[in-house]
């Protein structure tokens, strides 16, 4: 058996797969990983939120987007060199893309649910995120929720997990995402 030398291993992939090193703290990455997600997305909601126009959604998609293209890429080239672990521990940006989704979506799903008005979607999610991406309660809310449903992994979050390579690793935090978005808009409609 022969092994990959130090300089075939994928470094860049595994720095963004372990989101800079976050994923090898030694308890609980994954939550780790998740509250790397919570300070970068309400740091680009603080960067942003002063811009005039939808800067601000732009950008907040614009990262939920990039960190799924990249999770992907990165953890398939991780997994690749490590075939025998199909779903590295170290592996948390699957984390920082399905907790991106949860926060950014959930507030999007509010203002796109929210009472008609006579301004335009692009205005009522831009504020929707201005604001629940610096309240302290909807973070807390955002990554307990997230990590009950990464934890739990309720259908398809399972079946989701088996896919291979990065799609496995990455998919199960994107369904978990979206039940935990599921669950910060029902808190925003019942007002709690």
């Amino acid at each position: 058996m022969t092994t990959k030398p130090e300089a075939a291993r994928p470094l860049f992939a595994l720095a963004l797969a372990t989101c800079l090193g976050v994923g090898y703290l030694p308890v609980a990455p994954g939550t780790w990983g998740s509250a790397a997600a919570v300070v970068l997305v309400s740091g680009t909601a603080a960067v942003t939120r002063s811009e005039s126009g939808p800067v601000i959604l732009v950008s907040e998609f614009t990262l939920l987007l990039a960190l799924a293209a990249i999770g992907l890429w990165a953890s398939e080239r991780v997994v690749a060199a490590a075939p025998s672990n199909p779903d590295p521990g170290y592996v948390v940006i699957d984390e920082l893309s399905g907790q991106t989704i949860s926060l950014v979506v959930g507030l999007a799903l509010s203002a796109w649910t929210a009472p008609p008005s006579h301004e335009p979607i692009t205005a009522k999610v831009t504020a929707a995120l201005a604001a629940g991406l610096l309240n302290w309660k909807y973070l807390v809310a955002g990554f307990i929720l997230f990590r009950v449903f990464d934890i739990w992994k309720p259908f398809p979050a399972r079946r989701a997990e088996l896919l291979p390579g990065g799609l496995g690793i990455m998919a199960d935090d994107w369904v978990a995402g979206a039940y935990a978005a599921l669950g910060l808009w029902l808190l925003r409609v019942l007002r709690l």
